[in-house]
């Protein structure tokens, strides 16, 4: 056997192309290059754009991390320079997209083959399934990344081990998950899979393939919070878990929590602290979806009179796709004068990780991506849950159902890029007033899920600090990858 050390070891970290996923990754790759592994992250050139400050933080700190920019394959499928990212792809255009991520094997090939380290293995996203092929090449280790919950990887393995989705044939008709500890129900639509749409079912059986042969599994989440899921996901996948999260929490100083995700929430950052100085500790309510679901103009106008009607201090955040100039003049000459010191109303991407630490937060309205649960869960922030896609109905039902550690909006519809001329208003205003004065409020309920929040938030801590479940299983996957 050969054993190697921390200079000649060589890990090689592949995030799908999305802003959610990379995040996570990023935080992946600094933490083992901090513990002296040689680390290459895969990504192109507009990614990496967007996590430059962290590249020269990392370079600054002399961590062996090298930030690899492959040139994206925009051209051969259609698409105008510089879009390279999921956030950045219109509805028509998502299948291509994902189906032209194989053409960046060659060039990655090429890269580790010139690489002065050999690769010792590859963590690959678990939507990358054509990084297979690659770790076969080179005889290596492929550990697959899931960037969701455990729960989420568990019904996904069940699901597909039974051929549910392939069975199911009405996308609304509910099915519950077999072999389960408690009762979860889904639809096909919003089932515990990412590519659960017609059209999908290749890359949807690829992805399954891909996990089901992979090495080990890494996955964003600790044993105190998931603990019954990631002892029966490793025995149904036969196979070790590593679960090392949350990677927010490698974040700890200002600075570090600015940086993480995009360059432009740095040059908020002090304005939207400012505003949250001026008011008491946990009274203001968050509110953000994340980077690719999008609302109309009508839902989101909705939205702002449930806030309006709730008067709770809060903070919204609206991705600028989604405002249109009509929108626009609703907000600056009408909702926002109303408001007026009240809400904070911002536009594009902000630091929200130095904003969920803020002592003023109370609340955060989330589309309950697992990196924005898991922030909410590791800085003790209860959430009302609106999910919108994929993965996020399953982070739900362990946030709220599970855990106990939320409200739910109530809407089980799938809607994340909603047509032009879709009016449709999924919740409605006075459901937002009643959810959000419930959450903020002093009521007996809204206290035990911020005692509960309190509790998780001190057990997640300890899970990343020396000696903790996730801090030992960092050291644990280095070491079975190097003997």
């Amino acid at each position: 056997m050969t054993c190697l050390n921390g200079k000649n070891a060589h890990f090689v970290l592949i995030p799908l192309v999305a802003q959610g996923h990379l995040i996570p990754m990023t935080d992946l790759a600094c933490l083992l290059a901090d513990k002296d592994i040689h680390v290459s992250l895969i990504t192109t050139p507009v990614n990496a754009s967007r996590i430059r400050p962290i590249v020269q933080r990392s370079i600054e700190s002399n961590l062996p991390v090298q930030f690899v920019e492959l040139k994206f394959p925009s051209a051969e499928i259609g698409l105008p320079d510089e879009y390279e990212n999921v956030d950045q792809i219109d509805n028509n255009d998502f299948i291509a997209f994902f189906e032209s991520l194989k053409l960046l094997r060659e060039p990655l090939e090429k890269y580790l083959q010139d690489h002065h380290i050999p690769p010792s293995c590859i963590i690959s996203d678990g939507c990358n399934p054509w990084t297979t092929e690659i770790a076969r090449s080179f005889c290596i280790p492929r550990l697959v990344f899931h960037g969701p919950c455990c729960l989420f990887a568990l019904c996904d393995h069940i699901t597909s081990k039974h051929k549910i989705l392939h069975n199911v044939t009405d996308y609304s008709e509910q099915f519950v998950v077999p072999d389960m500890p408690l009762t979860l129900r889904f639809t096909k639509a919003n089932a515990p899979n990412f590519f659960n749409a017609p059209g999908w079912e290749k890359i949807r059986d690829d992805a399954a393939e891909a996990g089901r042969t992979a090495d080990a599994i890494v996955l964003n989440t600790f044993e105190d919070l998931e603990g019954q899921f990631i002892e029966l996901y490793e025995k149904e996948i036969g196979k070790k878990v590593w679960t090392v999260g949350p990677l927010n929490l490698y974040n700890k100083d200002e600075y570090s929590k600015s940086l993480r995700g995009n360059k432009q929430g740095v040059e908020k950052q002090e304005i939207v602290l400012n505003w949250l100085d001026s008011h008491k500790c946990k009274s203001v309510l968050y509110i953000s979806f994340g980077s690719i679901a999008r609302k109309s103009s009508l839902q989101l106008k909705e939205l702002g009179f449930g806030l309006e009607a709730a008067e709770k201090p809060f903070i919204w955040v609206l991705k600028e796709a989604e405002i249109t100039p009509e929108l626009n003049k609703w907000l600056s000459e009408d909702f926002e004068t109303k408001i007026g010191k009240k809400g904070l109303v911002l536009r594009g991407w902000v630091p929200q990780l130095a904003i969920l630490s803020h002592p003023s937060i109370g609340g955060f309205m989330t589309h309950c991506g697992w990196n924005s649960i898991l922030e909410s869960i590791s800085l003790g922030v209860p959430v009302i849950t609106w999910p919108h896609f994929s993965d996020q109905f399953t982070n739900e039902k362990l946030v709220v159902d599970v855990l106990g550690l939320g409200v739910s909006l109530g809407t089980e519809t799938v809607c994340w890029m909603p047509a032009e001329d879709d009016e449709t208003i999924w919740v409605h205003r006075d459901d937002i007033e009643k959810v959000v004065q419930k959450l903020m409020g002093e009521e007996e309920e809204a206290k035990e899920m911020r005692r509960r929040a309190a509790d998780m938030a001190d057990r997640a801590k300890k899970a990343t600090d020396k000696g903790g479940s996730s801090y030992n299983n960092i050291t644990r996957l280095i070491d079975s990858i190097m003997q």
